[in-house]
């Protein structure tokens, strides 16, 4: 699927050159970019007549994913918790890294195909992806900031007013402008061309040991939490883990009061999941092997199939989202006309 960012049509710009030839160009437009869900797929559920995606906005949103500005002492933009080689997740990190030397409490997850998610964070405390920013920025561990303090320091910034001037008919630096733009950069991180779907398209084949990993995946129940094509119900679950007596993350009962819900956090995509790690909502398991073994226990599955199972997920991996350099923050986004 690898016309799904349709979008991406420079023009004269070709990706190969478009960071030499492209940042040439100064001006800036503001057509709605297309979003096209591949096929097949559920809908979206992100109200995209709110916050029609364009290239200003893109651009905008990417600029404030990646910059320190939005943490109290610059070291901790959105993009250190969740980079892009990683799936956008925290390589190697079961907590992340806040504000004065201080942690995370639970494992950032991975970002992608947030359009089709109504609930966010591992707990399901936040329903709007467009108020989800403003959980890490104001957390003390995390950013550490105010609202205020950083509108204040964008406002004072020498590119930030003709940014959001573009990007929004009112141009105004405020809380709904900046995490609407932030929105615009994180929905069109679409995980939808891995080895796997190229498979489902016809264009690629599972080997053997893929092929046997999948019929695994779909005969051993995977697919009851992890459903295709999204792999995740987005539903909460107990995964039979014992709560750390330390943190004593009770998970989904935090947010509903609900004894039922105890231990219970929302079920993670499997897209990506070999640069995800470690695992879980703590980051418990480093490893996939570790992640089999635990599951193991429930769904029987002897040494032999939860390799065959690893083999599969790596067939989730997606580099049209790891390597693209759209996202990445070493590269402008190249402010054109773009033909959809």
């Amino acid at each position: 699927m690898r016309n799904l960012l349709t979008w991406i049509s420079f023009g004269l710009c070709s990706v190969a050159v478009f960071a030499l030839a492209c940042n040439k160009q100064k001006d800036v437009v503001t057509e709605p970019i297309v979003f096209k869900a591949p096929d097949g797929w559920p809908a979206t559920v992100y109200d995209f007549n709110a916050n029609p995606i364009t290239n200003a906005g893109f651009a905008l949103g990417k600029k404030l994913f990646y910059d320190g500005k939005l943490s109290k002492d610059g070291n901790f933009p959105c993009g250190s918790c969740h980079q892009q080689f990683a799936a956008f997740s925290n390589y190697d990190h079961d907590f992340s890294h806040g504000f004065n030397n201080q942690f995370t409490t639970r494992n950032a997850p991975a970002l992608n195909n947030l359009a089709w998610q109504s609930a966010f964070h591992r707990d399901g405390g936040i329903s709007n992806l467009d108020l989800q920013p403003l959980a890490p920025i104001t957390a003390p561990n995390e950013m550490a900031e105010t609202i205020p303090h950083v509108l204040a320091k964008l406002a004072a910034d020498p590119d930030y007013p003709a940014l959001f001037k573009a990007a929004f008919a009112d141009g105004a630096i405020n809380t709904a402008n900046m995490t609407k733009a932030l929105s615009q950069f994180m929905l069109m991180l679409v995980s939808a061309d891995a080895k796997y779907d190229q498979v489902k398209a016809g264009t690629a084949s599972f080997d053997v040991n893929e092929a046997a990993g999948y019929a695994l995946f779909q005969s051993k129940g995977c697919t009851n939490c992890h459903a295709e094509p999204l792999f995740t119900n987005n539903a909460y679950v107990n995964d039979n883990l014992p709560v750390d007596p330390v943190r004593n993350d009770v998970g989904r009962m935090a947010i509903t009061g609900d004894a039922a819900d105890y231990g219970k956090f929302k079920v993670p995509s499997l897209r990506n999941v070999a640069f995800s790690f470690p695992y879980m909502h703590d980051g418990r398991f480093g490893s996939l092997s570790e992640v089999m073994s635990h599951y193991a226990q429930t769904i029987s599955l002897n040494a032999g199939e939860q390799d065959l199972l690893i083999a599969f997920l790596q067939t989730l991996t997606d580099s049209s989202l790891t390597k693209n350099p759209l996202f990445s923050p070493d590269v402008d986004v190249p402010q054109v006309h773009i033909h959809n």
